[in-house]
């Protein structure tokens, strides 16, 4: 009896043992997505396009303030809501008013090519995602203090810059933390922090909305500072890096993970002592993942579909402003949206495959969003917020997805090149915004949106399904379970 318990014992794997710990700091680590949030939509309040109204009455008001004379008219607001009024920038052209934001994109997909290797070779999950929430922490109060728009457009750079593997390494460092039963439903949190963060995002901004922008830069990016505080302090590193990187000893006294002492799977990682050689330099893992084919193959089709789901996932809400309606409104229902994206995901993700769930979605978003150019007024905004939702579901469904696509020694590096097409579908965004703005209604925009992720989306017919299987280490395990899956076909 007692040789078959050190049998079942032996044959304990590490997605087992961590079950039942680690979920604490997993929720913790999670809350990284809300200050995530919070930075990447402040734009839609502190670079949005003011209201105004005439002051002489013997003027007739036009749709622009451009061909009035100074006198004749006046913001709503105090100039220093927003860096339209605040740097005169009304009459700019569409290249300068959407700079700030594109900046921010811009310094997304800079800092994901260059951030993200760090995560799998040198300084591991948890050191990364302490440096990049506590930069994106203080680019935020240094933004509060920009003199012109010039430094505010390099200051939303760093800040996105820093920002770029705050999402990814979080997901990946709490996913690592627990096993696979666990796994998806700790992608979930994450997903509500996000929402957690832009709904609340909304909240501020209406109770600041006379103050000045760089208020609400403040209330947004103190508590950052002191969440990347407590990560440095609190937070575990990931035991699976530390096994890929040969750090046996220290694995195993991560918290709740003594027991891997006897956990005989780990000792057998196919590759992981050929791989760990290779790991001599930053891109390493990068050079790695884009030496084989059939990775290189996967990681092509899931960012072209992360292209497209970003486009619309950050198109909606940036372009929200064009449909007319209440920013403070139609930012809180686009707000919303993401909750119930995040719930049905926690529902279908155990259910239904990854890629008929990711094909749905993103066809439902692309039809949605068309039939914004066709509607007006309250079923315009529905249709908006059903392809935003649909958005949103798609972007959870994908992260999800890529994490389960690649193993532990290039998973974070993948996912982050994943995250970088979405924001790369981001970057074009801020200057459709305001070209709709000024061709007016945005209709052309919205259409943009939704072919390019029904196209996009179509893709994830060509990627293998991953759900119910386990997550893998190595390139050379992930390997050998992809030719094994073809074999059985």
């Amino acid at each position: 009896m007692s040789d078959n318990n050190g049998q079942l014992h032996q044959a304990t794997t590490m997605d087992e043992i961590m079950d039942s710990s680690q979920l604490l700091q997993a929720f913790f680590i999670s809350l990284a997505w809300a200050f995530d949030a919070q930075q990447t939509f402040v734009s839609v309040f502190t670079d949005a396009q003011p209201s105004w109204h005439c002051t002489n009455s013997t003027l007739i008001c036009t749709a622009t303030t451009c061909t009035l004379p100074a006198e004749s008219w006046t913001w709503d607001y105090p100039k220093h809501t927003s860096i339209i009024s605040e740097w005169d920038l009304e009459c700019s052209s569409t290249a300068m008013t959407g700079l700030p934001a594109s900046a921010y994109f811009a310094g997304c997909l800079a800092g994901g090519f260059l951030l993200a290797p760090l995560a799998d070779s040198w300084f591991g999950r948890k050191k990364v995602l302490f440096l990049t929430t506590l930069i994106m922490s203080l680019s935020g109060v240094l933004t509060a203090v920009s003199p012109n728009v010039w430094i505010y457009s390099a200051l939303r750079f760093i800040c996105g810059f820093a920002r770029s593997t705050v999402c990814t390494t979080a997901l990946v460092l709490a996913s690592e933390l627990v096993g696979k039963r666990w796994r998806g439903r700790v992608s979930i949190i994450s997903f509500f922090c996000f929402t957690f963060g832009f709904l609340s995002l909304s909240v501020i901004a209406y109770i600041a909305r006379e103050l000045s922008l760089r208020v609400l830069y403040l209330f947004i990016s103190i508590p950052c500072f002191f969440y990347s505080v407590l990560v440095y302090f609190v937070i575990p590193e990931s035991p699976r890096w530390l096994l890929v990187r040969g750090r046996r000893e220290e694995a195993l006294g991560t918290p709740g993970n003594m027991e891997l002492s006897n956990c005989n799977g780990i000792s057998s990682m196919v590759g992981v002592e050929e791989e760990r050689n290779n790991i001599g330099d930053v891109f390493s893992a990068l050079r790695m993942l884009l030496e084989k084919k059939w990775a290189l193959r996967r990681l092509a089709l899931v960012m072209v579909t992360g292209f497209g789901i970003g486009m619309s996932y950050y198109g909606m809400p940036l372009g929200v402003g064009n449909l007319g309606s209440n920013i403070y409104f139609s930012v809180a229902i686009n707000a919303l949206a993401e909750l119930p994206a995040a719930l049905i995901t926690f529902v279908l993700i155990e259910r239904l495959n990854r890629r008929s769930l990711l094909l749905v979605f993103t066809s439902i978003s692309g039809v949605c969003s068309i039939i914004c150019v066709f509607m007006e007024g309250r079923w315009r905004l529905a249709a908006e917020v059903v392809s935003f939702f649909s958005a949103c579901t798609a972007c959870n469904v994908v992260l999800i997805y890529s994490i389960e696509l690649f193993p532990t020694s290039v998973r974070n590096s993948a996912l982050s090149m994943v995250r970088q097409a979405v924001v790369f579908g981001g970057v074009w965004v801020p200057m459709l915004v305001v070209a709709g703005r000024k061709e007016g209604g945005g209709g052309v925009t919205f259409a943009v949106f939704g072919i390019v992720i029904g196209c996009c989306g179509l893709l994830v017919c060509c990627l293998p399904e991953t759900r119910g299987g386990k997550i893998t280490d190595t390139l050379e395990e992930e390997g050998c379970k992809q030719r094994a899956s073809v074999k059985e076909a």
